[in-house]
């Protein structure tokens, strides 16, 4: 009789403690859900408010207290888009890479990526510069291009390519021209050459052309510099570099040219002559 009356009572203390524990799981996760929406909207309101540093800082507290949950991954992102709005391109860079690493699978990696890009893109100050934002922004536009060539990022990334091939032509130009004020003949027919061979549809091919003309007549290889005067004209006709190029092959052009001009001057002014007589 004792040892049934033991048992009662360590089922009744058992079965206690698990409605207890059960008890304490479903307010624990009440808590935790509500702790996680508290800190999203938080970060809401705080990047409303332009407080990047305080809004990323909660979309990161999303991501502690609930790495498993659905708003995990769309936290690392806001706070990386919090830190682009206003500027923060290397802090929105590394929340962005940390989000690839830990992400892989996500349903937003085209948005990563082009934000990525467009990260590297705004660095972007003129050709004189460094070259490496540059460089990887291209790189990540080419591989959004790649892999999602039928989304709105694609489209803009082709765009921006464009851009950003016109400005590595004219730092090729401008490094190409360095070198031939300081005599240095073979790296500024190198760099010449990589704008005609790798930004032909940008606007500094026809310059590139003409610096070929006339790096190689200066070092004595005419027949190059005719050949590339040729590929000038063929592809440039109307272009003032073209005409530019002349000079180097007849050395009278420019006096004929002056001659010319002179003569339909003089044309000119005899007919406006003629036309107040006869008014």
């Amino acid at each position: 009789m004792n040892r049934l009356i033991l048992l009662i009572c360590i089922l009744i203390i058992s079965t206690s403690c698990v409605n207890d524990k059960s008890k304490k799981s479903v307010i624990n996760k009440k808590s935790l859900d509500d702790q996680v929406i508290e800190a999203y909207s938080k970060g809401l309101e705080a990047l409303e408010d332009g407080d990047v540093i305080f809004a990323a800082k909660k979309f990161n507290e999303v991501e502690i207290l609930f790495p498993q949950s659905d708003l995990a991954p769309k936290s690392s992102l806001m706070a990386a888009y919090s830190y682009y709005t206003q500027d923060y391109y290397e802090d929105t860079i590394l929340e962005l890479q940390r989000f690839l690493k830990i992400y892989p699978k996500d349903k937003n990696l085209d948005y990563a990526y082009y934000l990525l890009a467009i990260s590297h893109y705004e660095q972007i100050v003129d050709e004189k510069k460094d070259t490496f934002a540059i460089l990887k922004a291209k790189e990540y536009f080419k591989y959004i291009i790649l892999n999602y060539p039928n989304t709105e990022y694609s489209l803009d990334a082709s765009f921006k390519i464009e851009l950003i091939n016109d400005i590595l032509a004219a730092k090729e130009l401008y490094i190409g021209r360095y070198y031939i004020d300081k005599k240095k003949w073979i790296p500024a027919i190198n760099r010449f050459k990589n704008v005609v061979n790798d930004y032909d549809t940008t606007i500094y091919v026809e310059e590139a052309l003409y610096r070929l003309v006339e790096v190689y007549y200066l070092l004595g290889l005419k027949k190059e510099a005719r050949k590339y005067a040729k590929l000038l004209g063929y592809n440039y006709q109307s272009s003032q570099w073209y005409e530019n190029s002349y000079t180097f092959f007849d050395r009278t052009y420019k006096k004929k040219e002056k001659k010319k001009n002179k003569e339909k001057n003089k044309l000119v002014k005899k007919i406006q002559t003629f036309l107040n007589i006869n008014e």
